[in-house]
């Protein structure tokens, strides 16, 4: 065996080495991959093998694809047959709600590539003649799918891999990862040991494990997932077509044709078990080709639904049942990228789903791996999107609550109760108690909007009895002043005698030069690509205050303790600290009686910050808002928090203070055409793209990523972001949507809400350089005018905010 090697992949699977052959067709050679028995002979070999086009998240829809055009080509590309059946798929609507779901994913499939059209039952029964449309709407038809054998095309993508120079050992066991004082890896194994640079963990059902030898948690559950194949049909002998395969909320599962037979799998809504449960939920490390004893009882009630559905399967007897392992994140999308804390360490897991998005993850990540970016957003992919708080207590009620609802419509503001509430603030309860309904970010409750009591959302894609809720928010806001809890914020104090010195090399604009001075600023790639969207403030000539969105807070850690020297000291203070946001043009009113400190424009310039005392309570407060108006972040000693929210709201009684939540804010932000981040600020733009220069400070020496930007201002951009007017009725945008400039497709929205005060539908997107006017978005399958505006719809001067 290799001493050496560049990269060590450790699991043979799918996913393992659907990375191997990526890595290897980017150009890395030096490549092993290690497989503890056969491979395949984990989850893989058992897998049903669907690979559905149809996935309601816009860049997975991009991994399957991708693997959905990389399987046919197989056999040609490698000489090694992959059991590709391309025989398409159909997904069931019997409501209104799932149907308008259908018209959200073709929106985005034009951008992706994939053909997909909406059809009614005769259209149905055409391609299905055996399945009964009693209570049908409609389907989802995507002609360019279908399943594969799992084995065969593992081992078609094994072969491909090899031919490309990567090493592939079987029958051999990793028993240890040590992290090297180099910091290189010692990859240990019952056949000697490997010194490497990067470590993959593709361990499928033993991830967990792996990552626990370099003291990382994982978040995956393994899960019991059933399927069963019928006795051979007379209907499907002979037959000159193949059925396409269906999936079908109302049996929680799919159907298809396997063969001369039927094949039906179920997502039991309740029952489910979890794998090993009694071993601590991975299996033994001798543990091959591993099923579980059939449980026929615990799927029945869908079973019978399917059998309804597909009569012609009824009258076929059971010859197999196959209960295999399958893994499950919190989230349902697999760990794909960087593992927090650890350079060169990489996760490629979790995923449950694992063949329609082994070719995918592999090609994505590999990109990521070997040139330092992926070509598409991988926010939803990056195991980082997980913090602490993803226990194993925490992993398990989400896991469960994934497996059960995987057939489930994702339809907008649906909150997913389980393993909640996890990290709260004082203000959790009382705020509760006013009608704040919450939802889930990076682990924190953060209000979404306050409702009365017995108020009932009703979950759709158009508008719904949000809408009012979330207009007197943002009235309150624009017209007297609005508080919020924030404190769901990334918080760092960085300080020491090179913390000046590590901010200004991390990130692309220049720094606040006074003490009390406010930046924002953005984290680039060597590529120039955007990792991260910072506001600095300086509290002093060595101590600054980082904050950052919620969800990027591991990797804003990661960034600053990498670069971070002996003479910086790095501090996550998310937890110690809450945020209130007072903001609207009463906001002074409101907190002028509680402090000496000088809030008016001499004493307290915009986009600065100071350490004063709001009733009693000592505050970090910052004069910048993400909702256009006059106002402060109040950062605040948590155990403080309720102190000041009261002082703040009985001040506010006589200004008409108000409550308000996220949704008032995306709504607000947008008004003022404010970046997303993970939205319109993504892995695969640039500051350039994203039209955001001038947070770019070329001249101030070298920071990361600053060659890559100056190259492509030379060369020019592929892309740009547009911000405009939509002429929408009862819907807005969600992100996903096609921009069209007659019959061809020119970009794709990113993010979109309506504004209260402007009175418009408003969108971001990205589209063609050369794009002007004359633009549509695709909105739940009507086109709809795009006017572009060149300045935000609210207040473009920024006056309100320095009033």
């Amino acid at each position: 065996m290799k001493s050496h090697a560049k990269v060590v992949i450790v699991g043979g699977g799918m996913m393992g080495v659907g990375l191997a052959y990526h890595l290897a067709q980017e150009g890395w050679k030096d490549i092993v991959l290690i497989e503890k028995g056969e491979l395949t002979s984990g989850s893989t070999w058992h897998a049903a093998g669907q690979c559905p086009s149809f996935i309601g998240n816009y860049n997975m829809a991009k991994i399957h694809h991708y693997s959905n055009t990389l399987y046919p080509r197989l056999e040609e590309l490698t000489g090694q047959p992959a059991g590709w059946h391309g025989c398409g798929g159909i997904r069931l609507a019997t409501t209104h709600e799932e149907v308008d779901w259908f018209r959200h994913v073709a929106g985005f499939a034009a951008n992706v590539g994939f053909h997909m059209e909406i059809i009614g039952p005769d259209e149905i029964r055409r391609l299905n003649p055996y399945l009964k449309t009693d209570g049908i709407l409609a389907g989802a038809y995507t002609s360019m799918d279908g399943h594969v054998d799992p084995t065969s095309a593992c081992n078609a993508l094994a072969t491909g891999a090899r031919q490309m120079g990567a090493t592939i050992i079987r029958h051999t066991r990793v028993t240890d990862i040590k992290v090297l004082p180099s910091g290189e890896f010692s990859v240990m194994t019952d056949a000697g040991n490997i010194i490497c640079e990067h470590v993959v963990n593709a361990a499928g059902c033993y991830a967990r494990e792996v990552g626990k030898w370099v003291g990382i948690e994982t978040p995956i559950t393994n899960m019991e997932h059933q399927y069963l194949v019928t006795e051979p049909l007379e209907e499907f002998k002979g037959a000159d077509f193949e059925l396409p395969v269906m999936r079908d909320p109302a049996t929680a599962g799919y159907y298809r044709q396997e063969q001369n037979a039927g094949l039906i799998g179920i997502y039991e809504h309740y029952g489910s078990r979890e794998a090993w449960a009694g071993r601590g939920g991975f299996p033994a490390w001798d543990s091959q080709n591993e099923l579980f004893d059939g449980d026929i009882d615990r799927i029945a009630p869908w079973l019978e639904a399917a059998l309804e559905r597909m009569p012609i399967f009824a009258n076929a007897g059971i010859k197999r049942i196959i209960n295999g392992a399958i893994p499950h994140t919190p989230d349902g999308n697999p760990l794909v990228g960087p593992a927090p804390g650890l350079r060169n360490f990489w996760q490629c897991c979790g995923a449950a789903i694992g063949i329609a998005q082994g070719a995918g993850t592999g090609k994505y990540l590999a990109q990521w791996m070997v040139h330092g970016d992926a070509e598409i957003n991988m926010h939803s992919l990056d195991p980082r999107r997980f913090g602490a708080y993803a226990n194993p207590a925490y992993t398990r009620a989400k896991s469960f609550d994934d497996y059960e609802n995987m057939f489930e419509t994702p339809l907008p503001g649906r909150e997913i109760q389980a393993g909640r509430p996890g990290r709260t603030t004082p203000l959790y309860q009382p705020l509760k108690a006013k009608g704040a309904v919450y939802t889930e970010v990076y682990g924190w409750e953060r209000p979404k909007y306050f409702a009365p009591a017995g108020f009932k959302e009703k979950l759709q894609y158009r508008r719904n009895n949000v809408f009012d809720i979330v207009a007197a928010e943002c009235r309150a806001v624009r017209e007297h002043v609005g508080i919020m809890d924030l404190s769901s914020f990334a918080k760092f104090d960085i300080s020491g005698p090179g913390a000046e010195a590590l901010l200004d090399r991390l990130t692309a604009n220049s720094l606040p030069k006074r003490p009390g001075g406010i930046k924002l600023t953005h984290v680039l790639s060597e590529g120039g690509r955007i990792e991260g969207e910072w506001t600095i403030t300086r509290l002093a000539d060595d101590r600054f205050y980082v904050l950052t969105g919620a969800a990027a807070e591991r990797q804003a850690q990661d960034h600053l303790e990498h670069a971070a020297g002996d003479d910086v000291t790095v501090a996550n203070v998310t937890d110690d600290y809450g945020t209130l946001v007072v903001a609207g043009p009463r906001a002074r009113d409101v907190l002028a009686p509680l402090t000496i400190a000088d809030l008016t424009n001499a004493g307290f310039r915009w986009l600065s910050g100071q350490e004063i005392t709001i009733a009693g309570v000592s505050v970090r407060a910052l004069r910048v808002t993400y909702v256009g108006e006059l106002g402060w972040e109040l950062h605040v000693a948590m155990a403080e928090m309720a102190k000041l929210y009261a002082a703040i709201w009985a001040s506010g009684q006589a200004h008409g203070i108000a409550d308000f939540g996220a949704l008032a804010v995306n709504s607000l932000r947008m008004e003022k055409a404010y970046r997303g981040y993970a939205s319109e600020l993504t892995n695969e733009i640039t500051l350039i793209e994203a039209d955001c220069e001038r947070f770019y400070a070329p001249g101030k020496g070298e920071f990361t990523g600053r060659a890559s930007i100056e190259k492509l201002r030379l060369q020019g951009v592929a892309t740009k972001l547009v911000y405009g007017a939509v002429s929408a009725t009862d819907c807005d945008i969600f992100g996903g949507e096609a921009v069209m400039q007659g019959d061809k497709v020119v970009g794709v929205c990113t993010s979109g809400a309506y504004g209260h005060a402007t009175r418009s539908s408003l969108a971001f997107a990205y589209v063609n350089p050369d794009t002007t006017e004359e633009l549509e978005v695709v909105i739940l399958g009507e086109r709809r005018p795009l006017r572009l505006l060149d300045e935000p719809a609210w207040d473009p001067a920024n006056a309100r905010q320095k009033a």
